[in-house]
């Protein structure tokens, strides 16, 4: 990664918010997503992640605070347009038209189209120029959406979760072009999605909304080394109450903890401690009560897993 990069924020928000009547779907949403990373946008139903990606591309003004892109730029203004790439859920594409139809119409609606670079992708993939939306594949949709997509050249792409309703095969195929292409053209990616497992291969920045706020964000190793999984008597788990318990459970006479710790601290004696996964990591924050920072009084038992 380049200096530039280092220093460039992909998408910054101070205070954002989106109210719908009376309703906050984003709110007090504070982040800054650095350049070059592959960032993935876990939540809930309802957390706010289309929102925050529909404000990053202008599709919906703030309620509150303010969003940009692109180091600094408005959302929406031509820099913005020029430099962002939106697949949006479902991976839309005209079911009526061909590939090519599709190709042309997005060259003439953008100012630097790759159209040898599509052609050349659709071909590889086995995705006929003639062949219309309606009649590929679910997996042949997302990968026509996802060209039309790259053949822009982004500098940021922006993807909503695309690989929903995919095969496994479909969803590894897709996520693996995405990661190739941020490794080739340095491009960034912001993704939304709810498949952890497969965000745990591509991603190296997690930012986990909640109750449409900001439960966690930061690059994922430092979030994975900062946090533990411990083992050990139920009857024990109280000794804890001290330190910032995420999230409890507790299997007949074991506890289940995950909390925050650094590289040092001690492990009790009859306890256990154990690295902790992406998925876990993210399951528990959205598990904690009432969405707040863990606290002491998130050291209560519950019967749910991690």
């Amino acid at each position: 990664m380049n200096q530039h990069s280092r220093r460039t924020n992909i998408v910054e928000a101070r205070g954002l918010g989106k109210r719908y009547g009376r309703t906050w779907a984003l709110r007090e949403c504070t982040l800054a997503v650095p350049a070059g990373r592959v960032a993935a946008l876990v939540g809930p139903n309802g957390a706010g992640k289309t929102t925050l990606l529909n404000l990053a591309v202008a599709l919906l003004a703030p309620s509150a605070g303010e969003i940009t892109v692109l180091g600094g730029r408005p959302p929406g203004s031509p820099p913005a347009l020029d430099g962002i790439a939106f697949v949006a859920q479902d991976t839309p594409v005209y079911k009526n038209l061909s590939a090519a139809d599709m190709l042309h119409l997005t060259r003439n609606l953008s100012r630097r189209f790759d159209q040898a670079y599509a052609e050349r992708r659709l071909a590889e993939l086995g995705i006929p120029l003639k062949r219309k939306g309606g009649q590929l594949s679910g997996g042949q949709q997302a990968q026509l959406a996802l060209t039309l997509a790259l053949a822009r050249r982004p500098r940021l792409l922006l993807l909503d979760e695309p690989v929903a309703m995919l095969d496994p095969v479909a969803r590894h195929d897709f996520m693996t072009t995405v990661i190739t292409a941020a490794a080739d053209d340095g491009m960034s990616v912001l993704l939304s999605s709810h498949v952890l497992t497969e965000l745990e291969r591509v991603a190296d920045y997690l930012i986990l909304l909640a109750r449409g706020q900001v439960q966690v964000a930061g690059e994922v190793d430092d979030l994975l080394a900062s946090h533990r999984i411990l083992t050990g008597p139920a009857a024990g788990a109280e000794r804890y109450a001290e330190r910032p318990v995420v999230h409890s459970a507790r299997d007949g006479t074991l506890s289940r903890l995950l909390v925050r710790a650094g590289a040092g601290d001690a492990v009790p004696p009859g306890w256990q401690a154990h690295p902790v996964g992406l998925e876990e990591l993210a399951l528990a924050y959205l598990r904690a009560p009432g969405g707040r920072e863990p606290g002491p009084s998130d050291a209560e038992t519950t019967e749910a897993t991690i």
